[in-house]
């Protein structure tokens, strides 16, 4: 796999040759993780990754989060796990995204489960669902070009809730020691 200058990011190819090897650990779903700091690029190796797959669905952390308010809480893993149970136990992906414009949640999402489930974002490697992932990666970048990212993709609008969510986010990886429970760990500087 090539990241966006031409770099070969050698882990990536590993991870995309393990792919195939996967054991369902969510029903006959394969679930993978991709956690990491804001900006770091989760949301890019989650393209990548499905870009190789069939029968693939991609959940963003931030349809889970309700507004700056609600996220990395005790709701958040309840419905992490809920919805996860829904995979396992029924074959059905169900949830209500959270849009951020509006600050409300809307219709529900009810949709079979894939073969391949890609859940990315801060928070998506947390211990509570650990039994149901059969693959946690972990990207990261320096905070200062995590947070650049963050501001050229979301406007300067979010500058004044990042500071705070940036001490959650730290809080919360460090609680749940979610980098040193990857089983891969990649850099997010120009390699996706």
């Amino acid at each position: 796999m090539v990241g966006s200058v031409g770099y070969v990011n050698l882990q990536l190819v590993q991870i995309k040759s393990k792919l195939s090897a996967l054991t369902p650990k969510c029903g006959s779903s394969i679930l993978i993780t991709i956690d990491g700091p804001a900006g770091s690029g989760k949301s890019t190796l989650a393209q990548l990754l499905a870009a190789e797959l069939d029968s693939v669905s991609i959940i963003h952390m931030d349809d889970l989060y309700e507004g700056w308010g609600s996220t990395l809480t005790p709701n958040l893993t309840s419905k992490l796990r809920l919805l996860l149970h829904s995979v396992r136990d029924n074959s059905k992906i169900v949830y209500e995204p959270f849009d951020w414009i509006i600050n409300s949640k809307t219709s529900e999402i009810s949709e079979v489960a894939p073969k391949f489930l890609l859940i990315e974002g801060v928070g998506s490697g947390q211990g509570a669902i650990r039994e149901f992932v059969s693959l946690a990666l972990w990207i990261e970048v320096p905070v200062e070009e995590g947070l650049a990212r963050v501001l050229i993709r979301d406007g300067l609008e979010v500058a004044k809730y990042m500071p705070a969510f940036l001490l959650a986010q730290d809080a919360h990886f460090e609680k749940e020691g979610t980098r040193k429970r990857a089983d891969y760990r990649l850099s997010g500087l120009a390699t996706v």
